[in-house]
């Protein structure tokens, strides 16, 4: 098995943090430029306790975008006011913890990582709060110098959803 650099692991992980920083911050652009054009996000659903869908093509996903351009239209509806049930937007505090950095076998330029996460999330309109948490599955690749995100799935573990659910708190 190939090794990583501390520096590597280092940047991959910043890219992580960068991440949750921007959807903290609403710093949309910023957080649509750490995908490629062609990344995968998927939030699976539950079939039971213990499974998950496997496949977004055949089975229930929360939120599945084939392409970034998937995350473009739903930064698109949040900006635009046009989904009601992000006005206003909540606040949010993301934390990611635990990146297990692991290097793909087939490609020095791409790595896997797996983390855990936690979304606070204060929403203003029913002066409420709850917690989103579970764990990250992102794929990254280095392009021209900087690491992107080609996949992410999140896995979250508490889906009894309080609230509606959006990118922005998980």
């Amino acid at each position: 098995m190939t090794s990583l650099s501390l520096q590597t692991i280092h940047e991959v992980q910043t890219t992580l943090y960068q991440e949750a920083l921007h959807l903290d911050a609403q710093r949309w652009d910023e957080w649509l430029g750490l995908f490629t054009q062609d990344a995968v996000f998927w939030l699976p659903a539950w079939t039971d306790e213990h499974r998950l869908s496997t496949s977004p093509e055949r089975e229930l996903s929360l939120i599945y975008c084939a392409a970034r351009a998937g995350l473009e239209d739903r930064v698109w509806r949040v900006r635009s006011g046009l989904s009601v049930a992000s006005k206003p937007l909540p606040r949010t505090s993301h934390a990611v913890t635990n990146c297990v950095v692991t290097p793909d076998p087939d490609d020095s330029e791409r790595v896997m990582v797996d983390s855990s996460w936690t979304c606070h999330v204060y929403e203003l309109k029913q002066r409420t709060q709850h917690v989103f948490f579970g764990t990250y599955q992102h794929h990254l690749e280095c392009r021209q110098g900087l690491w992107r995100i080609t996949h992410k799935k999140v896995i979250l573990m508490n889906d009894q959803i309080p609230t509606m659910l959006d990118f922005y708190c998980i």
